[in-house]
């Protein structure tokens, strides 16, 4: 019962870690807000447009990868600051590549937008 009770208490200290995180990234990051509000009117078109169902897991998994990624780029560059507070070259690239990312995953999710809900537009 106790290896229970104390395997309970790290699955809540974990949610409360993580919700920590998410906390963080809304206070300091413009990036994730703009990304938020991005899906969020997302969001809006789909239930003004009638999704499908099929078309509401592709527009949520792709909402939810583009503010993934941009929580990892932004745990990146904090650790990368950390390590290497001053300019460092090969430190810029991780943190460009980083950066790619949350481009890549961002315009392979409008091009999913354009093509689910651009549909219903016309």
């Amino acid at each position: 019962m106790r290896n229970l009770r104390n395997s309970i208490q790290k699955c809540v200290a974990s949610f409360g870690y993580a919700i920590n995180g998410i906390t963080y990234l809304l206070k300091n990051e413009n990036n994730i807000r703009y990304q938020l509000i991005a899906g969020i009117i997302v969001i809006g078109l789909g239930l003004y447009l009638e999704a499908t169902q099929s078309e509401w897991i592709t527009l949520i998994c792709m909402i939810g990868l583009v503010l993934m990624a941009e929580a990892f780029n932004t745990a990146i560059e904090k650790l990368c600051d950390f390590v290497q507070p001053d300019h460092h070259a090969q430190i810029g690239i991780v943190k460009d590549l980083a950066a790619g990312a949350v481009l890549l995953i961002s315009v392979t999710a409008a091009i999913v937008g354009v093509i689910i809900l651009g549909n219903k537009l016309w």
